[in-house]
């Protein structure tokens, strides 16, 4: 894969946070980890002060093992925040599934209708 070369800026997004870095999926395939130490030039104290979980970021690659699909990565010296959330945690509303439950048979209804056209 040409686009995960070292050396490139490539897009990401935080899958967990360790004490001692933070998990970055790029795809299905590749994922990495910015060590505690590629997170700034400053003492960092929680990774958590840099990134969330979902969050999208911008992401330097180091080092690129294609047998193993694993990145070693580094935010610092770049401008990595998007302000953008790609996977966060779904809202859970006050009727929960009571709305599925109740239109679930309508929006079948609906499918049907629109291929049947």
């Amino acid at each position: 894969m040409s686009k995960y070369e070292v050396g490139k800026i490539v897009v990401g997004c935080v899958t967990g946070i360790e004490n001692y870095g933070i998990f970055v999926s790029l795809n299905e395939y590749y994922s990495g980890l910015i060590h505690i130490s590629e997170i700034s030039n400053k003492f960092v104290k929680d990774p958590n002060s840099f990134v969330e979980i979902g969050e999208t970021i911008r992401v330097k690659i180091l080092e690129k093992d294609d047998d193993t699909c694993h990145l070693k990565l580094s935010i610092k010296d770049i401008d990595y925040r998007i302000n953008k959330k790609s996977r966060g945690k779904i809202k859970e509303t006050d009727s929960g599934f009571e709305t599925l439950s109740i239109k679930l048979d309508d929006w079948v209804e609906e499918k049907y209708d629109e291929i049947d056209k």
